[in-house]
């Protein structure tokens, strides 16, 4: 038996994302996979804390973690050919759903429910919705963070997302957009001391 799933989620370090953009900050998937899980959660601590609908936060944020296991073996394919057509993104779809599968295959049996849950199964579809919202704004983040690099090359990329978070019909993006994405332009002298 190849128990090696743990070795390749370690290998999400070596997926680049944004591989068509010049990038002054390079980001993996392992770590945009930890801010999505970030956000996640926050997006599910204000759902059950500010809107008072029940959530578990810490299910968003294991969905989140494991997002996108499957780039692993795919790679992470550039938006404007994963997103071209309905049928380039029905068979990106299968072939994320192999890969899924394929790195089930590396798990023991008994572990296999509880994981193909986090990539593959119904929790996701329940909790995409905060996941989804959190991808998005971990990609603004990004975008932020590379315009204060002085790199110009995302400033359409973050024009668009912002107006994508901002159509969001969830009150939590909203929330968060106004408490928490204004720090994000801050250095770290103007953020203050933590006392």
């Amino acid at each position: 038996m190849n128990e090696s799933f743990f070795a390749y989620i370690s290998r999400m370090r070596y997926i680049g994302r944004w591989s068509l953009m010049r990038n002054a900050l390079p980001e993996n998937v392992q770590e945009h996979s930890h801010m999505v899980a970030v956000l996640a959660h926050a997006l599910g601590v204000i759902r059950r804390n500010v809107f008072h609908r029940p959530c578990d936060p810490a299910a968003y944020a294991a969905v989140a973690l494991f997002h996108d296991s499957s780039e692993i073996l795919t790679g992470d394919l550039p938006t404007p050919i994963k997103y071209h057509s309905r049928a380039i993104m029905g068979a990106y779809r299968q072939v994320e759903e192999l890969a899924c599968e394929k790195l089930l295959a590396t798990l023991p049996a008994e572990l296999r429910p509880a994981y193909e849950e986090l990539l593959t199964g119904e929790t996701q579809e329940a909790l995409h919705d905060l996941v989804k919202a959190a991808d998005k704004l971990s990609a603004y983040i990004k975008c932020i963070e590379e315009r204060k690099a002085g790199n110009k090359e995302f400033l359409s990329a973050e024009r668009q997302t912002r107006a994508a978070l901002e159509a969001s019909e969830l009150p939590e993006v909203a929330y968060f957009l106004e408490h928490f994405i204004p720090a994000f332009e801050l250095d770290l002298d103007e953020l203050g001391t933590l006392d």
